[in-house]
């Protein structure tokens, strides 16, 4: 027999005992109930020599009744056992299943020579101890997090991998896909993993901490449940993903190999040749879709939804759903063409594209190489560069310029702290500019520590870069959550980037990972893992372009002329609106009064000027119009223009209306509209600038009301 068969025969066994014999099994390992001061933990029998190991499988207690004494506190075995008296058989069979369980587990403990596994049955040892102790089910609880670890299963995006791969081959071959799928899922969740020193010794160059968490992950819920039945047990393939295949793929590829070569004898020839001809391209296949990160076999989002059974359909791949009416790919590639050509693409949008996003000056940049972007980070147990060290000096030097609140002291810990890292911008060598951030992955979130560019490289874009840069390195390590506390200064920029006062986390997955800001504002990210932020931007511009020229080609198709009107010639005077041909068609609606033709004809020009010229003064006389008196100096606000096309300010207006500009009031009107809305696209909402606009717009509509050049 294995040794899973003895311990399921060894729990039978137990089972079978008379319930006197359950109770003085189960009083070892319950606290004595006598009185709160009584601190025994566990009953110990009077005639057992104090140096026999009463713990072992094979030790057999003598017979002891309810009155018997316990050899450390004194106090009788019924005390003990108090709890258990009136408990079913059922209920005793469970907490003796338990203890078969706690005594196996303390044999691990003394014969496991590698420290992580001796490390992990104890703390599971002492788990199922409190469990007895305190009549409850076994949870295992902590820093681990619950299973499911990733989004995307192994077993779903090995599925995945058969039909993306296979699906199109003849039945008989994609059979022979199907059916080695299941034997790799199946050998998986059955295999037996390196521990972290032996992956260490293939993998010298590697993130041990990463394979440790992994490791540990498996052996609580995968590998010691297998013959510890109290505990819950997952399959490995249920409840990991891609990040741990991954880690342990390329051993788990060779000693499959090994192991399938060494057995082959024994092996039926039609599995055998199976396995010799397809394993190894099906493997390496694995391998390639495995390290591809745009590959959509580990989409969580992806539409294939087939499962690998023993009658496969081979109809095709899953093809995404059409629409009615859908626009054709031929239609997208053709205005793909004209839009990434800059010879098809003229008009002032070509060359100075509206509305330009903030970090577009940014990624030119480092298209040209002029700025960088590294992670780095200070280590205890590796060679740090020097020029990894110069450059964490001068972060450690724009940090404390930039954040001057901070104590230069605790800047300089956690820069140089080996559990941090931070991602530096480099311009010329040295760096500008940078994020520290401490990850962690068990938790699912990264808390971002500092952010500053210096002040000299400021408002061009980096610090929005940045952010971009630093979300795609977290999706690639599978960590969709940042948290930080901003102050006062900093939240402007958070809330641009995406993040909001509102946590998603449950608060009990961060409190006490986090340091505590006094006088900051706890502010949170999601990152949405099928987004590339570096990328973002451009993409929503292309897909505007792309409806943008849809619409220009559905205008054409549809556009009618029609002929000019000849009843004038015969000496009509007027015709109703309506009756222009094509004008309803335009979305024209008949008007159902008069205010606005009444307040055209009240005023001649002179009289609108006067009017306007009046309005105009006392919205520059109002408290809040000092934002709106002159132009954005372009010194003191670099990028302004880059945003804003279209600027519009109080001075302006008023030599425009001393050059007789507004000849119409809707002149006047657009103008100080698009002065409001500029100053709102550019600032937050909750900004001083926004306030006043808000404030002077209002007061603006009512001056114009009171002077009777406002609509009705």
């Amino acid at each position: 027999m294995n040794n899973i068969q003895k311990i399921q025969l060894r729990k039978q066994q137990v089972r079978e005992w008379p319930h006197p014999k359950k109770l003085e099994k189960l009083a070892v390992y319950s606290s004595c109930k006598f009185d709160e001061n009584c601190k025994c933990n566990g009953w110990k029998n009077p005639t057992t020599p104090p140096n026999v190991n009463n713990t072992g499988i094979n030790v057999v207690l003598p017979s002891a009744n309810l009155t018997d004494p316990c050899r450390s506190c004194s106090h009788n075995l019924s005390d003990h056992v108090s709890h258990l008296i009136n408990s079913s058989n059922e209920e005793l069979n469970q907490l003796l299943s338990l203890v078969v369980d706690i005594e196996n587990l303390f044999v691990c403990v003394n014969k496991e020579e590698d420290p992580d596994n001796k490390q992990v049955y104890f703390c599971l040892f002492k788990l199922l101890r409190k469990c007895i102790m305190q009549m409850t089910k076994p949870v295992v609880e902590g820093p681990l997090g619950s299973p499911p670890f990733e989004r995307l299963n192994i077993s779903k995006g090995v599925t995945n991998f058969v039909m993306f791969k296979y699906s199109q081959q003849i039945p008989k071959e994609f059979q022979k896909m199907c059916d080695l799928a299941k034997m790799f899922i199946h050998c998986l969740n059955h295999w037996k993993l390196e521990t972290p020193t032996q992956w260490k010794q293939h993998y010298p160059q590697a993130d041990l901490s990463v394979y440790r968490i992994s490791y540990t992950r498996w052996l609580c819920y995968c590998n010691v449940p297998s013959y510890c039945d109290s505990l819950p047990q997952y399959e490995t393939s249920a409840i990991f993903g891609r990040s741990f295949l991954r880690l342990v793929y390329s051993t788990v590829q060779r000693q499959l190999m090994d192991r399938f070569l060494a057995e082959k004898d024994r092996l039926p020839p039609e599995r055998r040749d199976m396995i010799i001809n397809n394993f190894p391209k099906f493997l390496a296949d694995m391998e390639m879709e495995l390290g591809n990160d745009a590959s959509p076999v580990w989409d969580p989002s992806n539409l294939l939804k087939r499962q690998v059974d023993n009658e496969p359909s081979v109809e095709g791949d899953a093809k995404r759903v059409r629409l009615d009416n859908d626009i054709s790919e031929e239609t997208v590639a053709t205005i793909l063409a004209v839009i990434n050509d800059p010879k098809k693409m003229l008009g002032p949008e070509s060359v100075f594209p509206e509305n330009a996003p903030r970090d577009e000056a940014a990624k030119q940049e480092e298209r040209r190489g002029l700025i960088s972007f590294h992670v780095v980070g200070n280590s205890l147990t590796q060679t740090v560069s020097k020029q990894t060290m110069s450059w964490l000096v001068g972060l450690q030097n724009v940090f404390s310029h930039q954040l001057p609140r901070m104590p230069k002291e605790y800047i300089t810990r956690l820069v140089f702290d080996c559990k941090h890292r931070t991602l530096a911008l480099i311009k010329d060598g040295r760096p500008i500019g940078g994020i520290c951030f401490r990850m962690f992955p068990i938790q699912g979130f990264t808390e971002i520590v500092f952010c500053a560019v210096t002040s000299s490289e400021q408002v061009k874009g980096y610090g929005t870069h940045l952010m971009n840069h630093i979300k795609d390195y977290h999706i690639k390590h599978n960590v969709l959550h940042f948290l930080t506390f901003a102050d006062e200064y900093a939240i402007g920029y958070f809330k641009k980037q995406g993040f909001s006062k509102e946590i998603k986390l449950p608060k009990s997955v961060y409190n006490g990972y986090i340091k505590d800001y006094e006088g900051a504002t706890l502010m949170g990210c999601e990152l949405n893992p099928r987004i590339i932020y570096t990328e973002f931007t451009a993409i929503i511009r292309k897909q505007k372009e792309i409806v943008k020229h849809l619409i220009e080609m559905k205008q054409q198709e549809i556009s009618q002329v029609h002929p000019g009107l000849n009843c004038f010639k015969d000496g009509v005077r007027e015709i109703p609106i309506d009756s222009i041909p094509g004008l309803k068609l335009t979305g024209w609606r008949p008007s159902h009064h008069g205010s606005k033709r009444v307040i055209e004809e009240t005023f001649d020009a002179e009289q609108l000027s006067q009017a306007l010229r009046s309005v105009l003064n006392q919205v520059r006389s109002h408290a809040s119009s000092w934002p709106f008196l002159k132009p954005v100096d372009r010194a003191e606000v670099p990028d302004y223009y880059d945003h804003i096309k279209y600027p519009m300010d109080l001075k302006t207006m008023g030599d425009r209306l001393k050059n007789r500009y507004y000849i119409h009031r809707k002149l006047f009107m657009a103008d100080i509209s698009r002065m409001f809305s500029n100053c709102r696209h550019y600032n937050e909402a909750d900004t001083e600038y926004c306030k006043c606009a808000n404030a002077l717009e209002k007061y603006y509509i009512a001056k114009m009301k009171d002077a009777g050049l406002w609509d009705k």
